[in-house]
């Protein structure tokens, strides 16, 4: 028999949704079992969900039932949905897109706010350039070690080609901030450990913030370049003690860059 192609038999919580079709199949089948009655209910559903995501139920692209569905399916009122859901997109769980194909889709954007939140926090705390330069120092050496024993060829051409694009950009007189900030995330890939990865992000956000606050300095950026590749020499060849060295120099020039008012500025 044919079975309706209108209806999604789930076998684990929530079974998604793709995003294949132009109108995607929505469960009509009971997911979720209803919350107990909570004060603050929509924290349950969201909570809830995450779960599902976190645990492989939903994929990114995967669009999650319909706020009607979902209401039915925890036996709470739309506008309930609706907070969870909103929480989830904070937490960058998922993205709510708007029209006929819109609707709740699993997203990964935690990396972007975590580093959003960590930028907040560095704002709001006041810290000092000096103690974000102490801070990095510290986690780039361990990236470092880990680079040098772990790097396999994939990581070496990686990190070659953006170094050559980098000095190809700065041969024309113009910046090359973003692609010389893909350096350190691509040493960190190259260290295999995620939590580096993760770590290199945010501190790429912040030392984004802190040069596009200071005054534009061509120099930089092809100093950057030049610096790199004497690291990644150093790197190729195994060398922990040199290149240690170069990076702490490469990262108190980075410093030394940055506007006085911002190196200068004292914790309140």
């Amino acid at each position: 028999m044919k079975k309706n192609s209108n209806t999604a038999i789930a076998q684990s919580p929530l079974a998604p949704m793709t995003t294949a079709n132009k109108y995607p199949t929505i469960v009509s089948s009971r997911s979720f079992s209803p919350i107990k009655k909570a004060k603050r209910a929509f924290e349950e559903v969201a909570a809830t969900v995450k779960d599902s995501i976190l645990n492989g139920h939903w994929k990114p692209g995967d669009r999650l039932p319909s706020e009607t569905e979902l209401g039915n399916q925890f036996g709470v009122s739309r506008h309930t949905v609706r907070e969870a859901l909103r929480a989830l997109e904070l937490s960058g769980l998922i993205t709510i897109r708007t029209g006929v194909a819109g609707g709740p889709i699993v997203q990964d954007t935690i990396m972007s706010s975590i580093s959003s939140l960590y930028l907040d926090a560095f704002q709001m705390e006041k810290i000092t350039v000096d103690e974000f330069t102490a801070a990095r120092l510290a986690i780039e050496e361990v990236i470092l070690s880990d680079a040098i024993e772990k790097a396999d060829e994939e990581d070496i051409a990686r990190l070659k080609e953006n170094i050559l694009k980098a000095k190809k950009i700065a041969s024309k007189g113009e910046i090359a901030t973003d692609v010389n900030f893909e350096f350190h995330s691509l040493l960190a890939l190259a260290s295999k450990n995620r939590v580096f990865i993760i770590l290199e992000k945010t501190i790429n956000t912040i030392n984004y913030n802190l040069r596009r606050r200071a005054p534009v300095d061509f120099r930089i950026s092809r100093d950057a370049a030049q610096a790199h590749e004497k690291l990644l020499d150093a790197i190729v060849k195994k060398q922990y003690e040199k290149a240690r060295r170069l990076m702490g120099k490469h990262i108190e020039a980075v410093k030394v860059s940055y506007s006085p008012e911002l190196t200068n500025s004292k914790k309140q």
